[in-house]
């Protein structure tokens, strides 16, 4: 009997396809999300003009806004029109095209509600600023104080940057050399593998403030040489300490990820450890520790505001200054602004390593 013959229509009927969902439930709750959105826009910008005395700028920016909040309508009127083309349809038995316009009517739905969700999202934000006479914008937002602290705090931020290069690249070289004594083989090795785990496990023990403390401070009064450096030195110091200890753990991790076969093949071709390490480990290592490696610069470079509490003039220690001189956190939020200016692209560039990485694995 032929597979054929299985199913004839005399012997079992073909099942009814099922009608497609339906896509007005979707569209309805986009369309409140989105009014609500609307409203709560609209009274933010009126709340925004009237902090701002009814500028022509703070005007502009109002109807942007609002324009800008009336865009989710239009995917979710589309939502509603696909709702209604899959009931025609349904209506004539064209089962597929209702489930096509079915399908494009509940992801326009879908897009109307999430950026409606956005507009309530942003306007909640704008509110929140602008809400008791705009004590908020006046605490963290004022621009005339940004404008008074700016030189002194960008000229104060290149402290940061300096600190934070220079100690990363002496961390780069100090967790190297950490990771391969945590990775000497043998009975030999032991005594250096014991010392380079105690430094790990003791930094990375220890916060980052403890050490700055410790350090900037301490090390003027047990080595009088350091009694002439430029304290910043000594903040670079306590930073790589710090951070040695985190990135020997990603060496050691990136190395340890290669396969055991290609260390073995490579001492059986006559290369002593160290040629091991230099030619075959590292070079393949490098690609998988990149990305963890750019996370700890970012971390590190963020961490270079602890330096404040030593009183080296970074940015958080100028901004704290003009903070109490104008009696305003708006200059600390300008501080901010230059850590999140410097550290978005960084952060981003991590992720496209990281994809470009997964993307290789799996052949792409």
């Amino acid at each position: 009997m032929s597979t054929h013959s299985l199913v004839r229509d005399d012997v079992q009927n073909a099942p009814e396809p099922s009608a497609p969902s339906r896509v007005t439930g979707v569209a309805v709750i986009a369309l409140v999300v989105d009014l609500i959105g609307i409203g709560m826009m609209v009274y933010a910008v009126k709340l925004l003009r009237d902090y701002n005395h009814d500028n022509t700028f703070s005007t502009v920016v109002a109807v942007i806004l609002v324009l800008a909040s009336l865009a989710p309508l239009w995917p979710t009127v589309q939502g509603f029109v696909g709702g209604a083309k899959r009931a025609r349809l349904l209506g004539d038995k064209q089962i597929v095209a209702a489930r096509r316009a079915a399908a494009r009517g509940r992801e326009d739905a879908a897009i109307g509600l999430g950026y409606g969700a956005a507009t309530i999202i942003v306007a909640g934000l704008l509110w929140l600023a602008m809400t008791n006479s705009g004590a908020v914008a006046d605490t963290f937002l004022r621009v005339d104080a940004w404008k008074q602290s700016f030189d002194e705090l960008i000229h104060a931020f290149w402290i940061n940057v300096w600190v934070a290069v220079v100690s990363f690249a002496l961390v780069l070289i100090f967790g190297l050399i950490l990771a391969i004594m945590r990775l000497l083989p043998g009975r030999a090795g032991a005594p250096l593998r014991l010392i380079a785990t105690v430094y790990c496990d003791v930094f990375r023990a220890i916060p980052a403030i403890v050490t700055v403390l410790l350090v900037v401070f301490g090390a003027t009064l047990a080595f009088t040489f350091t009694q002439t450096w430029n304290i910043a030195w000594l903040g670079v110091v306590a930073l790589t300490l710090t951070y040695s200890a985190y990135v020997a753990e990603v060496y050691r991790a990136g190395l340890a990820s290669i396969h055991p076969s290609q260390s073995a093949a490579a001492r059986s071709l006559g290369l002593s450890y160290a040629q091991t390490l230099r030619a075959v480990l590292v070079p393949q290592a490098v690609r998988r520790m990149v990305p963890p490696l750019m996370n700890d610069f970012i971390s590190l470079q963020k961490d270079t505001a602890l330096l404040s509490i030593a009183a080296i003039p970074e940015v958080l220690t100028v901004a704290k200054y003009w903070e109490s001189k104008l009696y305003t956190l708006a200059p600390v939020t300008l501080a901010a602004l230059f850590f999140i200016i410097i550290t978005i692209p960084q952060a981003r560039f991590v992720d496209y390593l990281i994809n470009r990485d997964a993307s290789k694995r799996a052949g792409g």
